[in-house]
């Protein structure tokens, strides 16, 4: 067996591979029962990375806002 799929960037082009796989002709039941258990894993894999991405831009937002000091009402007031 190959070494498992790493990267976001693997998965989602195993589970292309599968996919032109799948519609093409010619695969046997087993076979595709394979593939459509191994995409169902890549897609719930990718799944957790992209949540687990969103979840840290969602963090690095929220640390920006915390220190960005509020606008000032007046051009001539400086906000403390």
């Amino acid at each position: 067996m190959s070494e498992p799929l790493q990267s976001f960037e693997q998965k989602l082009a195993r589970i292309e591979q599968i996919v032109k796989e799948l519609e093409g002709t010619g695969i046997d039941l087993a076979r595709a029962t394979l593939l459509f258990k191994e995409g169902k894993t890549l897609i719930a894999d990718c799944d957790r990375l992209l949540k687990s991405a969103e979840a840290s831009i969602k963090d690095v937002d929220r640390t920006d806002d915390r220190m960005t000091p509020p606008a000032a009402e007046d051009e001539n007031q400086i906000p403390f």
